[in-house]
């Protein structure tokens, strides 16, 4: 092409470039604090949306140039507009049926106060059929009163009732059953252990009723199945709850074909509200191999993913879920670590904590078989999401990693650890060095019941100095991605996003767990903001589209009720979300903004 010709097609794109530019906006915001996220975390006054993308990020007079008759213009009266929320792990069907069920509300509680909510729930449902299992969520099982408290099956029988009960930890690695539960679950004496899994026995030998990991699928696999309609109604409850919170893109972090297909009759029917990614279980115990666990993600990739990121919400399926081991708090100690968890050899005057016997559980997937497994994940082009709590389970996780990174097909991988509550030193590097995204829970590094009481001496002072190393990771060099975990707590974001710059809890936790979690420091705001939008668009690999406001991405975005830059720290878990907007289209609006 000569020079002419290069000269006049350069010119036919400017002009074709300024009369998109010229072309009214749908949608214009002004007069507000704009907090973009992009490279230099910039901050601007106005912002405009045109079939369902950003046109315009700048001042108000060159977003006003777009305003055209239907155009709606938003006055955001100083308020803060900043990217929609990308929850990078999450449980939504288990949190949206949640909010259906018999709950204990994460509270703190006594014996007596536990069996009185489950009797309750008992008395409310008195004419069901006495066969049918009564399912108690949101156990805070770490927060019993007082510290250290037994919570067996006689717990649950003085309540009474022929029903089986079934109680599952707010934490979602340990269920406890009354007898009528064990017997169903055919838990005997002589019930050897389920692989990566744990029938908790007293002294005699006899089971407890509480369950760990894989155990629980002994009881759960009894349950009835959720019908169709109760799961859209999970789905449906679940985008609700995100909507209010801001959250404009997910991923699900241990997904099943009944969740993916509600979720997709709600896309058919338009009512599907925050872009959804699913990350499919690949679990070798029971027997299958890395090749053919594959295959069968893929089997459901087929058929639920669908194709690319559109200004409609959609569905993506290209994670893989691994569990390489469970908790490290108390009561389970299911984490895997790399020296033992602490026991106390003294008496109640006198405690005298030293190196137990147990490191917890060996991590869940042997090194052969996680480097097959990431291996066969690489060549399909799937995203590896691996939960990782204890230092065992992290180091293990990264050496195969760092195996997989030598292969062709390994170097395009964008790995996550999710939790990663405790990291040996040694390790935090590797993080950065080898590319993989710490997907944390802020909220977790806070004093609280389950960080101290049952976690503080079975450390020993120095693991305890590093336990939720959010602020060490990044400091390192990591990205780190923010994920609720959800329904493992309450979805309560902005008090998140709090603990992540504070490591306080609320006001009204009491005095036991006022000040700071350990000595180390919070997040930056930016970098907690940042975690929490394009951070964690990049583990769905979605940061070209979403995470930013920036001119040709994604119109993915809401309005919140106090700049959360500026605010006092602890004013941030107060945050509101008056507006959220996907793909250009209002799908939650406050009272405020009318």
């Amino acid at each position: 092409m000569g020079r002419r010709a290069l000269l006049a097609s350069f010119a036919l794109v400017c002009s074709a470039a300024e009369a998109v530019a010229a072309a009214p906006a749908d949608l214009i915001y002004r007069n507000g604090v704009v907090y973009t996220v992009d490279r230099q975390d910039s901050v601007q006054q106005a912002l405009a949306v045109r079939g369902g993308r950003i046109v315009y990020v700048g001042a108000n007079a060159g977003a006003l140039r777009l305003a055209g008759k239907r155009t709606r213009v938003v006055d955001l009266h100083g308020r803060m507009l900043m990217p929609g929320l990308v929850d990078a792990h999450m449980h939504p069907q288990s949190g949206g049926s949640r909010l259906l069920n018999c709950s204990l509300d994460y509270r703190p509680l006594t014996v007596p106060q536990f069996q009185a909510r489950i009797k309750a729930c008992l008395d409310r449902d008195r004419n069901q059929d006495p066969q049918r299992w009564l399912v108690v969520v949101n156990w805070f099982q770490q927060g019993m009163q007082p510290e250290g408290v037994a919570t067996t099956a006689a717990t649950l029988d003085a309540l009474g009732t022929a029903r089986p009960i079934l109680v599952r930890s707010s934490f979602g690695h340990s269920v406890l059953l009354n007898s009528r539960g064990i017997a169903l679950a055919g838990v005997r004496r002589d019930t050897p252990d389920p692989p990566a899994g744990k029938i908790v026995r007293d002294a005699a030998g006899t089971a407890t009723g509480l369950l760990e990991d894989a155990a629980q699928d002994m009881a759960m696999k009894l349950l009835p199945a959720l019908t169709a309609a109760e799961n859209l109604a999970a789905s449906r409850a679940a985008l609700e709850a995100m909507r209010k919170q801001g959250i404009t893109s997910f991923l699900d972090a241990w997904t099943d074909p009944e969740t993916m297909t509600a979720f997709a009759a709600l896309q058919r029917r338009g009512e599907l509200s925050a872009r959804a990614h699913f990350a499919v279980l690949v679990d070798l115990d029971k027997g299958a191999a890395p090749q053919s666990a594959v295959a069968e993600l893929l089997r459901q990739r087929k058929q639920f993913d669908q194709g690319r990121t559109r200004a409609a919400p959609s569905m993506q399926v290209r994670h893989a879920k691994l569990f390489m081991d469970g908790v490290i708090a108390a009561p389970a100690f299911t984490g895997a670590m790399l020296e033992p968890y602490l026991v106390d050899k003294g008496t109640a005057d006198k405690p005298d904590w030293q190196p137990g016997s147990s490191r917890g559980p060996d991590s869940y997937f042997t090194q052969d078989a996680l480097r097959r497994t990431l291996a066969a994940l690489a060549k399909a082009r799937i995203d590896p999401h691996i939960h990782a709590d204890g230092d065992g389970a992290v180091r293990d996780s990264l050496d195969a990693i760092e195996a997989l990174r030598a292969t062709d097909a390994g170097r395009e991988v964008r790995p996550a650890l999710a939790h990663a509550e405790i990291v040996a030193p040694q390790d935090f590097r590797r993080f950065a060095q080898l590319g993989v995204t710490p997907v944390l829970s802020f909220q977790w590094g806070k004093p609280a019941p389950d960080t101290v009481g049952a976690l503080k001496d079975y450390l020993g002072p120095a693991r305890y100095a590093t336990v939720e190393p959010q602020e060490l990771l990044r400091a390192a060099g990591a990205r780190i991605a923010y994920g609720s975990d959800w329904p493992v707590d309450p979805l309560d974001i902005w008090f998140a996003l709090k603990v992540g710059v504070t490591r306080t809890a609320a006001p009204d936790a009491g005095k036991a767990y006022a000040g700071r979690l350990t000595g180390q420091p919070g997040m930056p705001r930016a970098a907690v903001l940042r975690a929490a939008t394009f951070d964690a668009a990049w583990t769905l690999r979605q940061e070209g589209q979403v995470g930013s406001l920036e001119v040709g991405k994604l119109a993915d975005l809401i309005v919140l009720d106090r700049n959360v830059l500026t605010v006092p720290e602890e004013e941030i878990a107060g945050a509101k979300v008056l507006q959220t907007v996907v793909g250009g289209r209002v799908l939650y609006e406050a009272a405020a903004m009318r």
